[in-house]
């Protein structure tokens, strides 16, 4: 089952980037990371680093904080959101913006390419942690993993040649973990371009951390018992677009 929202679409200026968008299937890792080509966005034009914050912040609290005590002051006792979010770190897809979630409503977690890896005791305890917590402690209802367009991470574990170098000391190991969905994609969609099935990986990679998600044992118990339900997303800026899908 699956439902669409469509948000305001806006479009950035076509330039250099256009010629990227045309490599060949292995086009070389090294672009993810790099710098934007375009000019800073406002707010932040023309603004000192620390003063940018400062001044976002005095609006915050003085067109929302202050305005709504009804939202805030029972925040100070405690959180009880309903969502856990996975998201992606990438700057252009906060969800709390893309979703309009408010203050005490999500759980966030947000990471390189949204991933949420397999239980295991001895690696990614950082993550395993929020799981438990989310769901042990909160009693979260919702744990919703969101890919969006045009996404970094996964054109990094999409254009990495199985058993070469890495470039970086943790990206490509971190989006291996998507490697069963980038070898889905591989075997049923050879034949269309690059950009093609690294969106079509963008989907893929959210079922594999669904499936991820089974492997924690108080979340398997909570689906099985009908308190937790899984939810899958995926936010297309490009055309301004939101998808999701149950588990």
């Amino acid at each position: 089952m699956s439902a669409c929202l469509c948000l305001p679409c806006y479009k950035k200026k076509e330039g250099s980037s256009a010629a990227a968008a045309k490599q060949s299937i292995d086009p070389p890792t090294s672009s993810l990371l790099q710098k934007p080509t375009h000019s800073p966005l406002p707010p932040s034009k023309g603004m000192d680093a620390v003063e940018r914050l400062k001044s976002g912040f005095e609006q915050f609290k003085a067109s929302i904080y202050d305005k709504k005590p009804e939202l805030f002051e029972p925040l100070k006792a405690g959180q009880a959101p309903k969502y856990m979010v996975f998201a992606c770190a990438d700057s252009r897809v906060c969800p709390s913006v893309t979703l309009g979630l408010q203050p005490g409503e999500a759980f966030t977690i947000r990471n390189i390419a949204a991933m949420v890896p397999p239980y295991d005791k001895n690696r990614y305890t950082g993550i395993g942690s929020a799981i438990e917590y989310a769901v042990c402690a909160l009693k979260v209802e919702v744990l919703v993993v969101i890919g969006h367009s045009k996404c970094g991470g996964i054109k990094a574990l999409m254009s990495h040649q199985d058993g070469a170098a890495d470039n970086f000391h943790f990206v490509e190991d971190w989006v291996r973990i998507g490697f069963i969905a980038k070898k889905k994609v591989q075997k049923e969609h050879a034949a269309v371009p690059f950009d093609d099935q690294c969106s079509v990986l963008e989907k893929e990679a959210v079922n594999v951390s669904l499936d991820n998600l089974l492997t924690y044992p108080w979340v398997k118990e909570g689906v099985a018992q009908g308190t937790l339900k899984l939810v899958g997303g995926h936010y297309n800026f490009v055309d301004g677009e939101f998808l999701t899908w149950e588990k």
